[in-house]
């Protein structure tokens, strides 16, 4: 093995000295060989040495070696310092040389800026020392045009000196001009004192003028005290006249006040307005002190009329003639000095968020007086209704139609218009508020006295179409009317009141009326059909042997329903109203042929099965009672909510007819039906579907006893008490009128209420005996939480109910007819 491939080993990048090791001694008789290439390392070893140390030593002292780029290295930082330290030297060197340039430079400017203030102030000392004189000099001679412009001159430079007073010479220049500025103004009183004392203000109109201009440099409180003597002196004659003088002014005489104002407001116009700068306003000014005066003595006059007692003897009338006349004053003089246009008061839903410099300024004085005032509207309305229930209810030379208002209403609509209209002029406190519960007050004696009579005035006979419809129309107006009222005296009275107006009830109330209208309709139609319901009745149903087709009962039943209808719906204006006469005339047929089942006992299977297909028959025509309501081609079929709803009405009887359908042999499958079609655990109910069966009484004990057994036996214990549909359905003794069953609308509410079928004597004798119990209980109660019951609570409670059966239509149909301009109030 020679020294280069040892070399070249040793040599290589990836040296193994264990592989290089099993590549010289791969065998065992290499191992003899170990001495030699011990050596040839050891010589190898040496020779890396020496090459190792010749190369150091020729680096360490050749001329270009490491050490020496060090050392020269380190020179030349040495030297990097050194010029670094004297950069910085002269830096500071600089530094403070500038730094005493600029002291010198501040030094400079702080002087020229004192020798600059100091000319200045000398300056304007000439000026104001030359001005005072000059002014002096003018004042004498009541030069007052250059008087003015050289007083506002002095006024400015003397602000100036304000921080220099504690300068004697400064401060007795101040003085000075203070003296001057006083004399000026009472030399410019004194000249305007001797041209109203001597009538020679027209002779001296120029120098008053000019004399103006003065006082208008002197200030706010100069010119105070000019127009002030102004005022007096022009009001002199006024308060001498009619202060002085109790028979020129009392109330009686508030139309010389206004008129003797007038010409004085005319005469300063043509004599004395040229005199005052415009921006004085001194009309303005003028025609405020007048109304502040004014508005004193009629304080003083109305205090001293109720002191002596005679608060009882005040004339209504004048009290509001001499209130109406002080209103339109403050308007003529609103309209007057106005900036701009104002909406007219008399439509109360007009805004006007500007401030009236003279609404209210004199007409306040009447204000704690006005509860005589809402007292008189009380007397008038208390007078008005009773005569509103004798009037015709369609004016004589007007005709009938289906959108027309009673006109008791238009003319109520009219007064509380105006009544509401007079009051947001005179108060939006209190007295508004009074007012409001005297409006609140006779809605509900109108709703309860004069709608609500006449539906009443037949007596036990239901009034006609016609009749029934005008007081529909004239409740839904009022109900409109009513929620514009409520929130047209919010927007008007004061914030702190607006939450106790509240004319909810009142509004419920005519919506109450409005309800007991449709239901009277539904009456109306009701006495048509009694004949057909009697031929119902007449019917032997316990010995049919077959059914067939619909009984005849059946289409002369829907006949005269269709022909009522048709008339009716013919002359309701709003779909709304139509809807819930179709909803509650369809709930109180339902009623009416479970009632006549009831009578028609004994019914057999078969009879059963035939009242089925007659009500089948029936669901199907009434499906199409609302499209008589305003017929087109393009509504040739009913609503599906409507037919929902007649689906609804017409099945609650199906679990009784299915029931009375089943054989009674064998009796486990009569009571298997009716535990699964009437599916409750009452006795007494079960005994009456054996009684409509025509089960004599001995038979019934043993099918009693074993709906017993099947109803406590297990799968039964989901069972109802009582059936909604049987329990009110009989009396003890077997027979008796139906009040409806299952979900009762406003109408079944109310046919409840009032017996089986509407009548609206019996109605309004039970609204008015609620009405006197809850009127008693607010007497009672005074204040404390029955401040809004109403006279007819029942009329709210059935308003709140028809609410919500006719809420959701009413927001789908258009404008309400005979609204007016909704009180004037949109």
């Amino acid at each position: 093995m020679g020294a280069r491939s040892e070399g070249t080993a040793l040599d290589a990048l990836h040296y193994d000295p264990i592989e290089h090791l099993n590549q010289l001694f791969s065998h065992p008789s290499t191992v003899s060989s170990i001495s030699q290439v011990s050596h040839t390392l050891r010589h190898r070893q040496h020779e890396i040495a020496s090459d190792i140390s010749r190369l150091e030593q020729q680096q360490a002292y050749q001329p270009d070696s490491s050490l020496e780029r060090m050392q020269s290295a380190q020179a030349e930082l040495a030297q990097l310092f050194r010029k670094i330290e004297t950069v910085r030297s002269r830096a500071m060197e600089t530094e403070q040389n500038i730094t005493s340039m600029t002291a010198d430079i501040k030094r400079l400017d702080g002087t020229k800026r004192n020798l600059t203030l100091s000319m200045t102030a000398l300056k304007r000392l000439q000026m104001l020392t030359t001005a005072y004189e000059q002014l002096r000099g003018l004042a004498k001679s009541r030069q007052y045009r250059e008087c003015a412009g050289l007083l506002q001159a002095v006024i400015q430079l003397m602000k100036h000196f304000n921080s220099y007073r504690s300068i004697e010479q400064i401060a007795t220049l101040s003085r000075g001009v203070a003296d001057l500025q006083r004399e000026l103004l009472e030399q410019v009183c004194e000249d305007f004192e001797m041209a109203f004392a001597k009538a020679e203000v027209s002779a001296r109109r120029g120098t008053l003028q000019e004399a103006c201009l003065v006082v208008d440099s002197l200030g706010d409180q100069a010119k105070s005290r000019l127009m002030t003597w102004y005022v007096n002196t022009e009001l002199r004659e006024y308060r001498q006249v009619f202060r002085g003088n109790d028979e020129a002014g009392n109330l009686d005489n508030i139309g010389r006040r206004y008129a003797w104002f007038k010409r004085m407001l005319k005469t300063h116009e043509d004599e004395h307005a040229a005199i005052f700068p415009p921006h004085w306003k001194a009309n303005e000014v003028l025609a405020t002190a007048f109304c502040d005066g004014t508005r004193e003595d009629f304080k003083l006059i109305l205090e001293k009329s109720m002191r002596r007692g005679e608060g009882q003897k005040v004339d209504v009338n004048l009290l509001l003639s001499c209130l109406q006349e002080t209103l339109d004053f403050e308007q003529s003089l609103e309209r007057r000095f106005g900036s701009e246009p104002r909406a007219s008061i008399d439509t109360l839903s007009s805004q006007d968020e500007r401030p009236h410099k003279f609404n209210g300024l004199v007409s306040v004085a009447f204000e704690p007086y006005l509860s005589l005032w809402v007292d008189s509207q009380d007397k008038q309305l208390a007078s008005v209704i009773p005569k509103y229930r004798n009037q015709p209810l369609v004016a004589e030379d007007e005709e009938f139609s289906p959108s027309a208002v009673i006109p008791s209403a238009i003319e109520l609509f009219h007064f509380y218009k105006l009544t509401l209209s007079q009051c947001a002029k005179l108060s939006t406190s209190d007295r508004l508020l009074d007012l409001s519960r005297v409006l609140a007050k006779y809605l509900d004696e109108y709703a309860q006295q004069v709608l609500l009579h006449i539906l009443q005035a037949g007596g036990q006979q239901a009034p006609t179409i016609q009749d029934v419809v005008l007081v529909l129309n004239s409740a839904d107006f009022w109900h409109a009317n009513t929620n514009q009222l409520e929130e047209n005296i919010k927007k008007r009275i004061d914030s702190e009141l607006v939450s106790k107006v509240d004319l909810t009830s009142q509004s419920d109330a005519f919506l109450g009326v409005a309800s007991a209208a449709v239901l009277a309709l539904v009456h109306i139609v009701e006495v048509e059909c009694d004949g057909v319901w009697r031929e119902m009745r007449n019917t032997n149903w316990s010995t049919m042997d077959s059914a067939g087709d619909q009984s005849s009962y059946v289409s002369e039943l829907v006949r005269r329903v269709n022909g009522k209808v048709e008339e009716i719906l013919g002359v309701v204006a709003k779909q709304q109203y139509a809807r819930a006469f179709c909803d509650n005339l369809v709930e109180h047929l339902a009623s009416a042929y479970i009632n006549s089942i009831v009578q028609c006992r004994p019914i057999s299977e078969v009879g059963a099965q035939q009242m089925l297909v007659d009500k089948y028959a029936l669901t199907k025509a009434f499906n199409n009672l609302i499209l008589f309501h305003n017929p087109s081609p393009d509504h040739q079929t009913p609503s599906a909510s409507f037919v929902r709803r007649v689906e609804q009405c017409m099945n609650r009887m199906d679990p009784l007819l299915k029931t009375l359908q089943v054989r009674s042999s064998p009796p486990e499958g009569l009571v298997q039906a009716y535990l699964i079609h009437i599916g409750d655990r009452s006795d007494t109910n079960f005994k009456k579907i054996l009684d409509l069966k025509g089960i004599r009484k001995q038979d019934q004990h043993h099918l009693v006893e074993l709906f017993g057994i099947h109803r406590d036996g297990s799968g039964h214990d989901k069972l109802v008490a009582s059936s909604p549909l049987l329990t009110p359905l009989m009396t003890a003794s077997g027979m008796g009128h139906t009040a409806g069953a299952g979900s009762m609308s406003s109408g079944s509410a109310l046919s409840a209420a009032t017996g089986a079928r509407f009548d609206t004597g019996s109605l309004g004798e039970k609204l008015l005996s609620a009405a006197r119990d809850i009127s008693t209980a607010t007497d009672r109660a005074g204040q404390s939480g029955m401040e809004k019951a109403t006279i007819n609570e029942n009329l709210r409670n059935f308003g709140k109910f028809f609410k919500r059966d006719i809420g959701g239509l009413g927001a789908r149909f258009g404008k309400r007819d005979g609204s007016e301009e909704g009180l004037g109030l949109r």
